[in-house]
This record gives C-alpha cells, sequence and structure tokens, in this order.
C-alpha cells in the first residue's frame, strides 16, 4: 500500500513537471496532479484499449502515430475531468504526452512496479 502510495506522487511530480515545463499545460497543485494520474490510469486502463482497437486499420496506416494523437487526446480529456488542471490545447497536450509517456516509462521501470 505505500508503495502505490510513493508511485501515485512519483506520478504526480511527473505532471507537476511536466506542467512547469511545457508553458500550455497549468497544474495548480500535487492534489490535483496525483488525482490526474488516477483518472489517466483509469482512462488507460477502460477507453484507450475500445479506441485503439476501433481506429487499428488507421493506425496500421499511419504506423502508430495516429497512438499519439489518441493519447494527446485522452490527455486533454482527463484535464478537462479534472479541476485544477488545464491544458491549452492540442499541440500542448501532444507534446505532454510525449513527456509523460516517458517520464511514466521512468518511474515504472525504476519502480519495478510494472
Amino acid at each position: 500500500m505505500i508503495t502505490a502510495i510513493i508511485i501515485l506522487l512519483c506520478y504526480g511530480l511527473a505532471i507537476m513537471f511536466t506542467g512547469w515545463l511545457i508553458p500550455g499545460i497549468e497544474v495548480d497543485n500535487i492534489l490535483s496532479a496525483s488525482i490526474l494520474a488516477i483518472v489517466l490510469g483509469l482512462i488507460n486502463l477502460t477507453i484507450k484499449p475500445i479506441l485503439i482497437l476501433i481506429t487499428l486499420p488507421v493506425n496500421i496506416l499511419t504506423l502508430g502515430l495516429l497512438t499519439l494523437v489518441i493519447n494527446a487526446l485522452l490527455l486533454m480529456f482527463a484535464g478537462a475531468i479534472v479541476p485544477g488542471i488545464e491544458i491549452g490545447g492540442f499541440w500542448n497536450a501532444l507534446f505532454g504526452s510525449i513527456l509523460l509517456s516517458i517520464l511514466f516509462t521512468g518511474i515504472g521501470r525504476y519502480t519495478n512496479y510494472y
């Protein structure tokens, strides 16, 4: 249980860092960032596989680049749900989702949680 809380806080800090680095993403506090981490996890668990399956033919034609667009749109959706998170537009969400994917992968590998 303690490990999950520490990893959640690490994800929240990664979201805070992304908000600090990308000017179009505004994060109010660590609580909003942690809630966004939870919401992103739930969205990636439920909605994302359905979207990937529906868009599979186009995703194959674009050699997987559509997945970046789907990630950006899901980040915008999660940012609209969570209070205290504002995402300025699609390009900010795209660069933010790329950075978050890199940071989340690093956190997952460092903590051996996956």
